[in-house]
């Protein structure tokens, strides 16, 4: 029996995925979670054979919590659900050493032997984000830049990343202003939009 840990935020979602792989006669969800921030604890108590993981969950997201799962429970296999394919997010994934890469419009019995597979050992990476991926800009943005801008996606001013990278607040405007000028945004709010939708964001 092929023991799952399932974390999905939609709770409809969430149980007619519980439902379905659960009528599989080798396979039992063992843990559902809404929250990221769940995962490791729960995987550490119920030791799944695979975790399926929506790659947006809140207080941790996907990738986060199976980086966390690689590091601390590293026989328990991932596979991870996304309703969009960005290239840069499934780049992401592969760097996080995830073992599956799903669209969450996959049917039922594609998702049953995506999880039999990575249970075996394989790799399983839908072909059209594969596709789309090896077809995906690499982010024109430095280490620094990109950083700059996943703390101004979170909110904080300018002065506020200043702080927190030991940066001047110049710096960090001027670092701003060349993401705007890179990414042929309009300006930052349209960068963090473009970059988020290229999967550049982290």
């Amino acid at each position: 029996m092929i023991r799952i840990l399932l974390a999905e935020d939609m709770n409809m979602v969430r149980g007619a995925l519980v439902a379905l792989l659960n009528l599989e006669s080798d396979l039992e969800v063992v843990a559902e979670l809404e929250r990221g921030d769940e995962i490791l604890e729960t995987a550490l108590a119920v030791k799944p054979d695979i975790a399926v993981i929506d790659i947006d969950l809140p207080g941790l997201d996907g990738l986060g919590a199976a980086v966390q799962l690689h590091e601390h429970l590293p026989q328990c296999r991932t596979l991870m659900l996304t309703s969009i394919g960005r290239p840069g997010t499934l780049r992401r994934a592969l760097a996080a050493e995830v073992s599956g890469y799903l669209l969450k419009d996959e049917s039922p019995a594609e998702l049953a032997h995506a999880i039999r597979r990575v249970v075996a050992g394989h790799r399983v990476i839908d072909s059209k984000l594969a596709l789309a991926s090896w077809n995906g800009m690499e982010s024109p943005l430095t280490e620094r830049e990109a950083e700059v801008l996943r703390l101004a996606a979170e909110g904080s001013e300018a002065r506020e990343i200043a702080s927190q990278l030991h940066l001047s607040t110049g710096t960090v405007r001027n670092y701003l202003t060349t993401v705007v000028t890179k990414l042929n945004a309009r300006n930052r709010v349209d960068a963090i939009r473009i970059a988020r939708d290229a999967g550049w964001l982290l």
